[in-house]
């Protein structure tokens, strides 16, 4: 543990040494913040503050990616930030507007207010867009209505019974904070996974990301208003999560992922099932990105909107496929000893200018790279594995996985089989704040395309 002089400094000297924010959070009293970072070797690195009198220094100016996780531990947790000014509330909904909105002023500006409730079938969120005519100049977005309180809920649980609380922060991305929460109690518990562990887990991973994938090119094709295009992928993730059914009785893949455990098992006829629906899934999915590709009206829409570049993405701290398609080639699996991403490369579209073109296509690619992912896994049957014991045991594990929006990060902490802290950064979460900063000088309009181009999640913030 460190003291609040040296905090500033520890942190300001592992970033100069070329590692990256992940996450910060308070403990439930408040009375200590742990950041973690993680290595250009995909080690993490954890720094713990002691507050003083309810108060440490932000790192806010040293790490942009900090700003929301600063400003929910105040708003949870009481923290105070000093050098975080203003810190406006996140968690904690204000009824004044001022509180939680930057002020723009001058003339013919004005405010739009799109949310909280929206037409689709999406969790609550209020964006304020600050605007003159149709050009945005800022966007305030405002998440966390629905609060659940899951990781406070979790607290006293057994680590077994911890899994239900992280699987259901969100269904689009239940196996990646799944198999993270595991990773984090595996940790903890001196456990490491067996290869046919760690094999199962990256089948369900990957499974995820087909039809993640999938149905976010749907998404992008709706933004545009192009409905074939939105009919075929949708049709294409539906088949998708109709295969999940198959091998796993669910189509979101609930329930697939335990602590130290795994109870898939695919017989060779199940296998064969899968590898020939993924074929088919794969060659239909080439024919439809192909009507996308040659369709003029569709592609015009896509370039110079939305932009984040690839220096604004590492100050911003953005993550998974929005960060590759600004150009930066950082993946989750590259470092994943625990998962069967063996030889595994990141890849960026040719032009990776951080639009909605580049996030579109990003997709494309990275469809691809999981065919051939799945392919290879499922070139065998699959059977139940467990964990071994293998490393010293500790009070605070750390599980860290690349879900399909992005690096997802878990910490739990325990004493015995309980849980005493649990904390869930999402790569959703890690991104909101990219998506506020896409829209600013792009047109109103254009706002429902640059969202569906990152495709978030707001259930994992109102986790």
């Amino acid at each position: 543990m460190t003291g609040a002089e040296s905090y500033r400094r520890r942190i300001e000297a592992s970033l100069a040494d070329g590692n990256r924010f992940l996450a910060l959070y308070a403990a439930s009293d408040g009375s200590l913040v742990r950041t973690l970072l993680a290595a250009p070797d995909g080690s993490i690195q954890r720094v713990t503050v002691q507050s003083e009198d309810g108060r440490i220094p932000s790192i806010v100016d040293l790490a942009g990616a900090a700003g929301w996780d600063e400003r929910e531990a105040h708003d949870l947790h009481g923290v105070r930030f000093a050098g975080h000014a203003p810190l406006r509330p996140l968690v904690d909904h204000d009824a004044d507007l001022g509180r939680w909105t930057v002020p723009i002023a001058g003339p013919d500006a004005y405010q739009v207010a799109v949310g909280p409730i929206h037409a689709g079938v999406i969790e609550s969120g209020h964006f304020r867009f600050h605007v003159v005519g149709d050009r945005i100049l800022h966007l305030d977005a405002r998440l966390f209505y629905k609060h659940r309180g899951l990781e406070q809920a979790a607290e006293g649980s057994s680590l077994e019974d911890g899994i239900a609380f992280v699987s259901r922060a969100c269904a689009a991305c239940a196996v990646a904070n799944g198999v993270a929460y595991a990773q984090a109690c595996e940790d903890a518990l001196g456990l490491r996974p067996t290869a046919e562990l760690a094999r199962a887990r990256t089948i369900l991973l990957e499974l995820e990301r087909t039809w993640n994938h999938l149905n976010d090119i749907a998404a992008i094709c709706a933004g545009v208003g192009f409905a074939a295009g939105n009919a075929s992928f949708a049709a294409l993730t539906e088949r998708a999560r109709r295969l999940n059914a198959l091998l796993t009785g669910h189509r979101f893949l609930f329930g697939s992922v335990s602590v130290g455990h795994s109870a898939l098992t695919l017989d060779a006829e199940a296998v064969r099932a899968a590898r020939e629906i993924l074929a088919e899934l794969r060659t239909d999915s080439a024919r439809s990105w192909r009507e996308l590709l040659f369709n003029a009206s569709f592609q015009n829409r896509l370039p110079d909107i939305g932009i984040v570049s690839a220096e604004d993405a590492r100050r911003l701290g953005t993550v998974g496929p929005a960060a590759r398609a600004a150009g930066l080639s950082e993946d989750a699996r590259v470092h994943s000893p625990q998962l069967a991403y063996e030889g595994f490369t990141p890849i960026v579209p040719r032009r990776a200018s951080g639009d909605v073109q580049a996030r579109v296509e990003q997709r494309a690619l990275e469809l691809l790279q999981t065919f051939d992912i799945l392919e290879r896994l499922l070139a065998a049957p699959v059977s139940a594995a467990t964990a071994d014991p293998g490393i010293a045991e500790e009070a605070i594990g750390i599980g860290r996985t690349e879900s399909p929006r992005g690096a997802t990060t878990c910490v739990v902490e325990r004493t015995g089989d309980r849980i005493d802290r649990l904390h869930l950064r999402t790569g959703s979460y890690a991104n909101w704040p990219s998506v506020a900063h896409a829209a600013v000088n792009n047109l109103l309009p254009d706002f429902p395309l640059i969202n569906k181009s990152f495709e978030l999640c707001y259930a994992c913030a109102d986790r």
